[in-house]
């Protein structure tokens, strides 16, 4: 309710009202009020008005004038029962126009959020679908902007690789590689003797990357820990 109202309410002068409720707020009776815009005058002048919550508009009125209190519960009822009816406001011309600033206000929020994440979504969506192919452990880290040993350790924490017993590569995890964002690619090449070697690689997928760009790209992964042993023996039990 604003102190317009109430001073109407209670027949008194608006600007008289307006002091009892600073004096009360000053003394810490009542919260100190929110200050809004009324109905512009004729000269162009917007007056000021406080918006008043039910508990400190029974004090106020009761510092008026007590005899008009009731005239205040009764006002109380019919916001109150407005509020839970909203297609009473279709009926007000000055509520319904409260009622649409308010949607729009809301809604040019919406579209403002829209706006800064549309940019990043594109780009984690090009992420996504630009490529098939996979990213092994240092480019992807490279495209993340995270030092490849603190990528890896933090893949380790996540539970994305792990590494065999006296291993020396990364292996993905049964349950990443079944979600799409990790994949093995057998490697070969030969050895100085000429014989052949054989190695299995873990890699980041498309789709690996887009997640993974949400998750920790561009974080601070210092502070990076070791999985849990149990976790461990159970990935290398197979």
């Amino acid at each position: 309710m604003t102190s317009k109202e109430m001073a109407d309410l209670t027949e008194k002068r608006h600007d008289s009202v307006k002091r009892t409720i600073d004096t009360l707020a000053e003394k810490g009776v009542i919260s100190y009020p929110q200050v809004v815009d009324g109905e512009k005058s004729a000269n162009g002048v917007v007056e000021k008005l406080y918006r008043i919550g039910k508990r400190d508009s029974y004090i106020i009125v009761a510092q008026l004038s007590p005899e008009f209190t009731a005239r205040l519960v009764d006002r109380w009822q019919e916001l109150e029962a407005d509020a839970a009816d909203p297609m009473k406001a279709l009926n007000d011309p000055a509520k319904l126009r409260h009622v649409l600033l308010g949607y729009t206000e809301k809604v040019l929020a919406l579209e403002s959020r829209v706006d800064a994440l549309t940019p990043k979504a594109e780009a984690l969506d090009r992420l996504e679908t630009a490529s098939d192919g996979s990213f092994c452990l240092n480019d992807a880290a490279k495209a993340l902007q995270v030092p490849p040993r603190k990528f890896t350790a933090r893949l380790q924490q996540m539970g994305w690789i792990y590494r065999r017993p006296m291993g020396s590569t990364w292996l993905a995890y049964q349950d990443r590689l079944k979600m799409g964002v990790m994949e093995h690619k057998v490697v070969t090449g030969e050895k100085s003797d000429g014989t052949e070697w054989v190695s299995t690689q873990a890699r980041v997928t498309a789709k690996g990357m887009a997640r993974l760009a949400l998750l920790i790209g561009g974080e601070q992964v210092d502070s990076c820990t070791q999985p849990k042993a149990g976790k461990q023996a159970a990935a290398t039990g197979g």
